[in-house]
This record gives structure tokens, sequence and C-alpha cells, in this order.
């Protein structure tokens, strides 16, 4: 999902943010102290970015209660600006 924020950015610097998501490995202790990688920030073109993994259940209504098990998960990832969070 992205966010109306993202979107308003155009398709080209859409493309530019996903590839970033894409290749996103800054992950650490700091930052991802479960190893869940579910989270993380960039800049780009000064703006602030944040991508966010939300673990949802098969119908996408609340919480998971098992994330781990896919056939009872729906994972759903947003990016966004920094400021829309």
């Amino acid at each position: 999902m992205l966010t109306s924020g993202v979107n308003e950015l155009g398709p080209d610097t859409v493309l530019e943010i996903l590839t970033k998501v894409r290749l996103f490995h800054e992950f650490n202790e700091a930052n991802d102290p479960y190893g869940e990688h579910d989270f993380g920030s960039f800049e780009h073109k000064g703006e602030k970015f944040f991508f966010k993994i939300d673990y949802y259940n098969a119908d996408e209504t609340c919480g998971s209660e098992d994330p781990s098990d896919p056939s009872q998960t729906s994972r759903i990832m947003t990016v966004m600006l920094a400021n829309e969070y």
C-alpha cells in the first residue's frame, strides 16, 4: 500500500522509493530488535520515508493470532512519508 502523499509524488519517484524499500538492508539491533525486518526508514531527495509491515488475520479485520503462519496471516506493507505516520 502507498499513502496518498507517496502517490502524489508521481510514478517515477514512486518507482525510486519502492526500489529503495526493496533494497533496504540497514536493519540492526537498534531499529530491529526482534529481527522481524518489518519496519524501516530512509531518506530520498530530502524527504524521510517509512515502510511498515502489519500482520492481519486472513480476513484483514484484526491482528493475526500467529503472524508466522501464512495460512492465517495477511501481511500488508505500507510505504509512507514520515510526516504521514
